[in-house]
């Protein structure tokens, strides 16, 4: 048998060097290891100065790294030998502080990482070039990274490589989502303001396949009218569905339906679908019972039924401040849910756990209806793209524009910054604004508005003031110093350096001019909001270091506890705020 392609010694080397540069620089970046200066480069010793690396790099505001990947050697007991990101991860095991029992776990998402990006390396031909005037979904199935700052950050473990092949993202294939009934009385729907369960499954599905399903029910003595409809995913289906949920099928309790009628293409999150036969209709969120990125990626049927209010109370305060509709700011609001709860896994009463999240779905807005003329869409996480020859999307883009660099930079801080800001500031409400969670509005290159998404499993409210009772498990007073991190870490540190990393390496704009474009971006707004100025101080000298690969070091099965996000981080000290002394 021949191997895979992309199983090739040239393509794991390729995923290799990637993956050992941004552990040394996302490690170092959290304190972790402490490479030293070495002639005109860095060395750093691992596993008890057996094994050194050396190489050259660039270091930014943050204590960011950018490594210069071909000048990266590795030397075992003084010979040259190659580089391999399973080998410095054992060579690091002490120091990275990893449980014994989930080194293994650790290793296999590092080890599926390496395989999806050998994989991108051999089968994503595209340049950024290309990805410049491309549609959404062809910058969705393009990108090649995924988080930014977590090493193992394309586990996916569960998916074989057919699995990848026909759901991943970046195999931009389309999809059809399997359906099943589910019984009324065993099963929940939840309908966000202005939605009415039957009109719903009329406007996702049609009529006629509607009618089918009523068809296919009575024929096997059913009443339709006993069922609702819950969308999985195939590998959902075939894994769980018809395994773990076998005795639910065989009572009648779950009636698969087959393949629904539209085709659908995976989004960067891996289990959120794009419609591609009807894009104005939503996204459908399901559950997907593999290991990724430090959880279990399912949906709980419980935590599923206060998700429409949430987003509605979310998109009630946003849609009402004059401020964020001037930024052009909005949520794709998660508009109904559904659940199943009629396993044994739920009448066994035990803690919620992967057996209780693998049967539920969410349906959230489509952003393509609320564009305009001449505008495209584009994940935010483009702006660090970065193709097989190392150029990036985010310089094309500002080149494309014909715009100096800072006046494009301060358009996208206004869409993105600004918006995020004004929530925490005004209302005291935070997102999860990473890249992956903005959909940006470009207008001639340029990126004008932003929606936000993941308002329900992400979005918090920094208070203690009364909240309708369905919406209050996003409450959590917290104190200021942990209140300013909801940009610090989620926005400085968790996107902005790496952009202007990118920028001031590609020679676009100083990293110093970066910096100062986003200081205005503040005082801008607290000028704008006198009121609102002095609430929270951006400008301090240094702030708390919260630093996330060593959550999922600490415990790469689940990085955080949900029921106590604030208790479960992990800082590394204090760090100097590039935005100090402005």
């Amino acid at each position: 048998m021949t191997p895979p392609a992309h199983l090739s010694p040239d393509a794991i080397e390729v995923a290799h060097r990637h993956l050992v540069c941004k552990a040394i620089a996302e490690f170092t970046h959290e304190r972790l290891i402490a490479p030293v200066a070495d002639g005109d480069g860095y060395r750093l010793d691992t596993d008890g100065g057996r094994v050194v690396y050396r190489f050259r790099a660039a270091r930014y505001a943050l204590e960011h790294w950018v490594l210069d990947p071909a000048s990266v050697v590795r030397e075992v007991d003084g010979s040259p030998t190659a580089l391999d990101a399973l080998d410095l991860v054992v060579e690091l095991r002490a120091t990275l502080g990893i449980p014994e029992k989930l080194i293994g776990t650790y290793l296999e998402e590092i080890s599926a990482t390496l395989a999806g990006s050998a994989w991108k390396h051999t089968h994503q031909r595209q340049s950024t070039v290309d990805l410049v005037d491309a549609d959404f979904q062809t910058i969705e199935a393009g990108m090649t990274e995924g988080h930014p700052l977590f090493v193992a950050n394309n586990g996916r473990i569960g998916f074989g490589l057919a699995d990848h092949e026909a759901y991943a993202p970046e195999a931009g294939r389309p999809v059809r989502l399997v359906w099943l009934a589910v019984r009324r009385d065993l099963s929940d729907f939840t309908a966000g303001a202005g939605v009415d369960e039957h009109t719903h499954y009329a406007a996702e599905l049609g009529t006629d396949a509607l009618a089918r399903w009523a068809e296919d029910l009575r024929a096997l003595d059913l009443d339709p009218a006993a069922y609702r409809y819950l969308p999985v995913h195939p590998w959902q289906y075939e894994h769980k569905v018809l395994v773990t949920f076998a005795a639910d099928v065989a009572r009648r309790a779950i009636v698969p339906l087959g393949e629904g009628p539209d085709r659908y293409r995976a989004q960067q999150s891996i289990r959120t679908f794009f419609n591609l036969d009807h894009p104005e209709r939503h996204y459908v969120k399901t559950a997907l019972s593999i290991q990724n990125m430090g959880f279990m990626r399912g949906l709980s049927p419980a935590y599923m039924r206060a998700t429409p209010p949430i987003n509605d109370w979310v998109a009630d305060l946003v849609r009402g401040d004059s401020t964020l509709r001037e930024c052009g700011f909005d949520v794709l609001r998660e508009l109904a849910s559904v659940g199943y709860t009629g396993d044994a896994y739920h009448r066994s009463k035990a803690p919620v756990s992967a057996f209780n999240r693998m049967l539920a779905a969410l349906w959230r807005e489509s952003p393509v209806p609320r564009t305009a003329g001449g505008e495209r869409l584009a994940t935010m996480a483009s702006l660090l793209h970065r193709d097989r020859s190392g150029a990036h999307l985010a310089t094309a883009l500002i080149r494309a524009s014909g715009l100096p660099a800072d006046r494009w930079v301060a358009m996208y801080l206004r869409a993105y910054l600004r918006p995020v800001l004004h929530c925490l500031l005004a209302h005291d409400v935070a997102f999860m604004p990473h890249g992956e969670n903005l959909i940006l509005v470009l207008s001639g290159h340029v990126p004008v508005r932003a929606f936000m998404k993941d308002i329900g499993e992400e979005v918090v409210a920094f208070h203690d003031r009364p909240l309708p009772e369905s919406v209050a498990r996003i409450r959590m007073p917290v104190d200021d110093d942990f209140r300013v991190l909801a940009i610090f870490t989620d926005v400085f540190d968790g996107f902005l350096r790496f952009l202007a990393g990118i920028l001031d390496g590609d020679g676009v704009l100083p990293e110093a001019e970066f910096w100062r474009l986003v200081g205005e971006c503040v005082r801008e707004h607290g000028n704008d909001h006198p009121e609102l100025r002095d609430r929270l101080d951006f400008f301090r000298p240094t702030f708390r270091h919260s630093c996330l690969n060593r959550l999922q070091l600490r415990n790469t099965l689940q990085m955080v506890d949900l029921t106590d996000q604030a208790g479960s981080l992990i800082y590394a000290g204090d760090i100097d705020n590039p935005l100090a002394k402005q």
